[in-house]
């Protein structure tokens, strides 16, 4: 058995694939299939199956359409309520794949018919976990709503137990999620690939023999999690079609000074550092290739209801289409280039200063306002004293609680405080962008409070 990982930095999640040499299966397949089909075709297997952990709240499956498109079974849990025709598959039962056998586990607690996927081959074993048990942590327990919470966190727990029960301490783990997604309850493990046994040592789902103490403590540390969720399982519920990852024709510079006037979402790839210095006003700063949580971010402010235009090189319109499509933003609107005069001759530019904490400390008048964009929890760790925290996820619906005057804006490394700069900038304020790490804020004399 060989199991193929396929990494979705940019989402903290990975998609694998699994055969014996000939025949093979997919597992939590992202929405770009096309690198699904680049890896089956290198190791020259045929992929018979496709299975799903489960209805996905991250991102769009891209499980159906694969299936669809190469007459593979789909194997979604039979307790699911889905609008298309797939082969159901229940706590308990096999399938055979080639000389792979595969048998669904019931592993509850991410969602509510979450399945985990047990694959032996000879004497090797392997469990697909999902958002079940990750490296260090689980799957978070809170995506379906309040009144659902409690009783997934039991069964998160109850669920890890049944998992060592069907697989052996020696079983390798490759989970769906923690490599950075918001599905985890926290921050995984830093590791590459773990088995169940190290899990039964390192893992509170398992180290905690308190069942009460473990669930108020997951839900004690559960966090916000992207507003674009809400959009994700219904998708999933209806079967979603093959991404399109075509780069469309370049907006003409009269059609791109419309959607500016209007007030349009405008989406400029640059590095923030081009950006502050000059931009088309109206456009919204996401940097490209830095943060690798970029889909998340835009996703998580981003009306759905609306038009985007994405501004930059081919190279990035192109691999940020592809991003988009994993979490449902599909199709967008180009304008090829980085020299904003040239895109939109005579349509008015701006600019906003960056500064470091150095700075901050050396130029920033006491009555001008520190903005800290890091979400509530970071905050309350550890932040500027008298600083102001709106979270970036909440900066746009709370634009009238900031004061006048100067604001400088900040979060952990520069860049989440860049598109609160130019959202701020957007709405006219006198923004500076603090560009810098927190973490030197204090060796350059800010009061820190925690």
């Amino acid at each position: 058995m060989e199991v193929i990982v396929i990494d979705t930095p940019q989402l903290g999640d990975r998609t694998y694939l699994v055969h014996d040499g000939q025949f093979a299966l997919v597992i939590d397949a992202q929405r770009d299939i096309d690198r699904v089909e680049a890896a089956a075709a290198a190791a020259g297997v045929t992929v018979t199956h496709v299975a799903e952990t489960h209805l996905h709240n991250d991102y769009v499956t891209g499980g159906f359409a694969y299936a669809a498109k190469h007459g593979s079974a789909y194997l979604v849990n039979a307790a699911e309520s889905v609008s298309f025709e797939r082969t159901p598959i229940a706590h308990g039962e096999t399938v055979r794949v080639g000389e792979l056998t595969v048998r669904a586990v019931a592993t509850p607690g991410h969602t509510h018919k979450h399945l985990s996927f047990v694959v032996e081959h000879g004497d090797q074993q392997a469990v697909f976990s999902g958002g079940s048990v990750l490296y260090g942590s689980v799957g978070r327990t809170d995506l379906l709503g309040h009144d659902h919470t409690v009783g997934l966190t039991h069964d998160q727990y109850a669920s890890a137990r049944r998992l060592a029960e069907e697989a052996r301490a020696a079983a390798a783990l490759y989970p769906t999620h923690g490599f950075g997604s918001f599905c985890s309850v926290s921050p995984a493990a830093d590791a590459t690939g773990s088995t169940l046994g190290e899990q039964f040592a390192t893992n509170p789902v398992y180290t905690d023999q308190d069942e009460e103490h473990f669930v108020s403590e997951l839900i004690a540390n559960l966090t916000v999690f992207p507003s674009y969720y809400a959009h994700m399982s219904p998708r999933n519920l209806t079967g979603p079609t093959e991404a399109d990852l075509s780069v469309p024709d370049s907006l003409d510079p009269e059609e791109l000074r419309a959607r500016l006037a209007a007030g349009e979402w405008v989406v400029d790839l640059r590095n923030r550092v081009a950006y502050a210095a000059e931009h088309l006003r109206g456009t919204i700063s996401f940097e490209y290739g830095t943060g690798k949580a970029w889909p998340t971010y835009l996703g998580w402010l981003f009306p759905y209801d609306r038009k985007l235009t994405l501004v930059g090189s081919r190279d990035d319109v192109e691999n940020a289409i592809r991003d988009l499509s994993r979490i449902g933003i599909d199709s967008p609107d180009a304008a090829l280039g980085e020299d904003p005069r040239r895109l939109a001759p005579n349509a008015p530019v701006s600019s906003y200063p960056r500064a470091t904490w150095q700075e901050v400390a050396a130029q920033r008048q006491p009555d001008e306002t520190i903005l800290d964009v890091r979400r509530a929890e970071e905050h309350k760790a550890t932040r500027v004293d008298g600083s102001v925290n709106i979270p970036i996820h909440e900066l746009l619906s709370r634009l009238d609680e900031l004061p006048s005057g100067k604001i400088w804006v900040h979060c952990a490394s520069g860049y989440r405080a860049g598109v609160a700069a130019s959202l701020l900038d957007r709405e006219g304020r006198d923004v500076v962008h603090i560009d810098d790490s927190f973490a030197q804020a204090p060796a350059a004399g800010l009061p820190i409070a925690s």
